[in-house]
């Protein structure tokens, strides 16, 4: 369809059409070819050189014999200027004002009115399709970050009612995942790939004490915030960190509160979804480093941890945690006086 309209087109409009086009697409698809060091691109764009200059050569070779008529085009316009010389003067002067030549130079003029104002508009578009990835926002099938789940909210545990001012899951998500938490990370090129929240309680505590938990993920680290709103000090947390296998025990201020540093290693649990739907036993993961930072500048008990792992089991700079509690933590109430 596209080519017949094509043919439809004038010559002198559809040549500077056609050189237009593959000129704009054989250059940008080499440049590209340059870029990505991709073979297949660059002959590509070789071919849609070579046809531009097939056009351009066409064109010329067109353009000449315009200006140049064949020797038969010449001795039938010596023929029209013999034949008036036989009849009376009166009617070779109106023989000659009908001649078609002082036509010739304004349908000439037409024709490259209408070549220039096509290279015109294509090399607009060439232009606008050069420049457009740069000014444009990504398209829809780029990926996209993972945002925290909304809606409905299932009812909070009588926990939380019994805490005064706490942090929820989804508060603790929307503070973590941040548009520049990966660059924080130290991976500013990644995306995350899930974001999860939950309204926990702590473990051991009958339910009586609220931790909330928040999780990011991105393909090279995990990040899980959580607040727990137990009678619990930092002074006492590190002296329980002594008992237990935590590793690289760091004590430290962040923001004006308390704050420890440790290393532990997480919990690898297989599930078997074949038949019978066993599970394997539980078994050490990777280690994880987490920065446990009070809930309040007097530490009157109670602590928000930032944990960070990946699969392969680096883990950033003891820095990108730092740096991720000064964004979090503003989110998060400080506990009031009891």
């Amino acid at each position: 369809m596209l080519g017949f309209l094509l043919r439809l087109l004038p010559f002198w409009v559809r040549e500077p059409l056609l050189i237009a086009v593959g000129s704009v697409l054989g250059v940008r698809i080499m440049y590209l070819a340059v870029r990505d060091h991709d073979r297949v691109a660059a002959g590509l764009g070789v071919v849609f050189l070579v046809f531009t200059a097939i056009r351009v050569h066409a064109a010329i070779r067109a353009l000449r014999a315009r200006r140049n008529p064949s020797p038969t085009a010449s001795a039938d316009g010596a023929a029209v200027d013999a034949a008036p010389q036989a009849q009376p003067q009166p009617q070779a002067q109106a023989v000659t004002g009908s001649r078609p030549r002082p036509d010739t130079p304004e349908k000439e003029h037409n024709a490259w009115g209408q070549a220039v104002a096509a290279v015109a508009v294509f090399g607009a578009l060439g232009a606008a399709l050069w420049v457009a990835p740069r000014f444009m926002p990504s398209d829809d099938n780029s990926p996209q970050p993972a945002s925290c789940s909304g809606g409905t909210h299932e009812e909070l545990p009588k926990a939380y009612k019994d805490t005064p001012r706490p942090v929820t899951g989804e508060e603790l998500c929307k503070a973590l995942n941040r548009p520049d938490l990966a660059e924080l990370l130290g991976t500013p090129e990644e995306t995350a790939t899930t974001a999860s929240s939950t309204n926990n309680t702590a473990p051991l505590t009958d339910g009586k004490v609220a931790q909330p938990e928040a999780e990011v993920t991105f393909d090279t680290y995990t990040v899980n915030v959580s607040a727990t709103y137990n009678e619990l000090s930092t002074d006492q947390y590190v002296k329980l960190m002594k008992f237990g296998d935590e590793k690289d025990v760091k004590t430290l201020t962040v923001l004006g509160r308390p704050a420890v540093l440790s290393s532990d290693h997480t919990m690898k649990l297989e599930i078997n979804l074949g038949s019978g739907g066993s599970g394997g036993p539980v078994e050490e993961g990777p280690l994880a480093r987490t920065l446990s930072v009070a809930l309040d500048r007097k530490d009157r008990g109670g602590y928000c941890d930032i944990t960070v792992w990946s699969t392969s089991g680096a883990l950033p700079n003891d820095s990108a945690l730092l740096n991720i509690a000064e964004k979090v933590l503003p989110r998060i109430p400080e506990r009031p006086v009891r």
